[in-house]
């Protein structure tokens, strides 16, 4: 059957944060479409994304499959903060001693819908993986991660983990964390994390008694907080571009 030729819906289990209006009204082809990648054996590859557009804009999916050979290396850095609606989906195959790293955020106000979907399959043994995802939102935004992971039986020696944090910064604001874990092997290491809260005023009153302002001080944190997801991105170039386009879309939120 033609992978076009039907949309998802929200009953789906991995769409049921999505926009429905989106879903409903988007072509199969702008939905279902997904871009391959083939990272080859001892190789490493990166991709980093800042998918802003907007406010006018319906949505967007983009949806990639990716395949790490055997003591390979795959990246992915990703910033959600435009569009109504925006899905970014990941499904990764990790050969033996591969690594997965990822870092993803979501900025979103007004009535936004954003997300990450991913799924990890450790099909090899002595594969890695690890995932941050860090969702700001206000208004009556969403921002969602559904992180799922696979280890087959014959994955020894796996190590896989994944660590989501909300904060709303309006009482309207949601965030949605869904980690899946299906393993059967016996000799793992498998370790999935999710909080949602509000920013810390007694920390940013802290700041400002020391001479920040408090918007200052708000900002400074909000930094430090999606800073988590882009750790590990060893370029730090790269980083800044990331953090300060994320930085510039949290303006709207009257910090």
């Amino acid at each position: 059957m033609n992978e076009t030729a039907t949309l998802p819906t929200r009953r789906d289990e991995a769409w049921r944060y999505a926009d429905a209006d989106f879903l409903a009204s988007a072509a199969p082809e702008a939905v279902n479409h997904w871009r391959t990648l083939d990272v080859p054996a001892g190789e490493t590859r990166r991709e980093c994304t800042v998918h802003g557009f907007g406010p006018e804009a319906r949505g967007m999916v983009d949806r990639l499959r990716v395949r790490v050979g055997k003591g390979g290396r795959f990246e992915a850095f990703k910033v959600i903060t435009g569009g109504r609606y925006a899905r970014v989906e990941l499904d990764v195959t990790l050969e033996e001693g591969a690594h997965f790293e990822f870092g993803g955020v979501t900025i979103g106000g007004g009535d936004k819908v954003q997300e990450f979907v991913t799924l990890t399959r450790h099909d090899h043994p002595n594969a890695t993986s690890n995932q941050t995802v860090r969702a700001v939102q206000w208004g009556q935004s969403t921002g969602s991660f559904l992180g799922e992971i696979k280890v087959a039986r014959h994955a020894q020696k796996t190590d896989a983990a994944q660590d989501f944090k909300g904060l709303l910064l309006e009482a309207g604001a949601s965030a949605n964390a869904v980690p899946q874990l299906e393993i059967f092997a016996d000799d793992v290491k498998c370790a999935h994390g999710a909080t949602v809260g509000q920013l810390d005023e007694a920390a940013r009153y802290y700041m400002a008694a020391r001479g920040l302002s408090p918007d200052a001080a708000k900002r400074l944190l909000v930094q430090a907080f999606i800073g988590d997801a882009f750790v590990s991105l060893e370029d730090e170039a790269v980083r800044e571009h990331l953090l300060d386009d994320a930085l510039e879309a949290l303006e709207e939120a009257a910090l």
